[in-house]
C-alpha cells in the first residue's frame, strides 16, 4: 500500500467530478493511467437498468484510445464527495482485465492510499485462471 501514490491522477478525476454539477445521471468520475503515463478518465452513467460505473466508462474508453495497460484507477464522487471505493462488479472486471492494477481508495485521516485491485478481493476468482485452454 502506498499512501497519496498519484495526486495528478487523483486531481484528473476531482476536477472531472466538480464539472458535473447537480447532474443525477452522471455523478462519479474516473481516472486511470496507463503504463506510458496518459490519464484517461469518464463519467457514470446513471439509469434504472444499472448503467455502467464511472470505472468501467473509463475501461472502455481506454481500450478506444488505445491506451497502453492499466497501472492505477481512483473513481471520485460529485459534489465533494471525494475518492470512493469500487463496487463488487467494478473489482471484479478491474481483477479479470488489469489484474496488476493497483487502486485509490480512502486512506486514514481523509488520505488516499494505492491498492493492489487483488487485496480488495479477497478469496478471488479470475475468471482467465478458470477457463479452458
Amino acid at each position: 500500500m502506498t499512501e497519496n501514490p498519484d495526486p495528478a491522477l487523483l486531481q484528473a478525476a476531482t476536477a472531472l467530478a466538480a464539472r458535473l454539477g447537480t447532474d443525477d445521471n452522471h455523478s462519479v468520475a474516473a481516472a486511470a493511467r496507463d503504463a506510458e503515463g496518459r490519464v484517461v478518465t469518464g463519467v457514470n452513467v446513471h439509469h434504472f437498468t444499472g448503467g455502467p460505473c464511472a470505472e468501467l466508462v473509463v475501461l472502455g474508453t481506454a481500450v478506444a484510445e488505445g491506451a497502453a495497460p492499466l497501472v492505477r484507477i481512483v473513481a471520485v464522487g460529485d459534489r465533494e464527495r471525494g475518492v470512493l471505493p469500487p463496487c463488487g462488479r467494478c473489482r471484479q472486471t478491474l481483477l479479470d482485465l488489469w489484474p496488476e492494477i493497483e487502486v485509490l481508495v480512502p486512506g486514514a485521516g481523509g488520505g488516499v492510499r494505492a491498492v493492489p485491485v487483488r487485496e480488495l478481493l479477497p478469496h478471488t476468482y479470475v475468471w482467465a485462471e478458470h477457463q479452458e485452454p
